[in-house]
């Protein structure tokens, strides 16, 4: 049986559902807590999804793919591939990261999905990595929405 690398983060977040959405599609607060990185898409299934930054004075794309799905304010899920990896730029190197959102009263539980890493190159410490920034990212958002 096929071992599967996929990683699943879950948090409560002491925010609405609207807000959440907002932190995790608007790019001023994307690079807040995402590695100073702004999100940037016209938020159309299809269409592309980049984050971007500032390196040495120049404007770089750390992560770039598609969105696959969107519900607007319930679900978003898009591929995903680090350009500057130095793996090959195909489908097959992309991972997709799904964001499922739940409301609960003024609270809202945050789903984020990636994987399956298991299926790409360099899987191992990619998916380990990985781990590691969303555990990063998530505290960010956290504590973003809840000053």
């Amino acid at each position: 049986m096929k071992r599967e690398l996929i990683v699943r983060k879950t948090i409560k977040l002491n925010a609405n559902v609207s807000e959440v959405w907002e932190a995790l599609t608007n790019p001023e607060m994307t690079k807040k807590y995402m590695f100073g990185s702004e999100v940037v898409s016209d938020w159309k299934v299809g269409s592309p999804l980049k984050w971007k930054g500032m390196s040495e004075g120049k404007e770089v794309v750390y992560v770039k793919g598609n969105i696959v799905e969107i519900v607007q304010g319930r679900l978003l899920r898009f591929t995903t591939f680090d350009p500057k990896s130095g793996l090959e730029d195909i489908p097959s190197n992309y991972t997709t990261v799904k964001y499922e959102l739940t409301g609960e009263n003024d609270h809202t539980v945050l789903s984020v999905t990636q994987g399956d890493f298991a299926d790409v190159a360099d899987g191992e410490k990619r998916h380990n990595d990985t781990v590691k920034g969303w555990d990063f990212a998530l505290k960010g958002l956290k504590d973003l929405l809840e000053r």
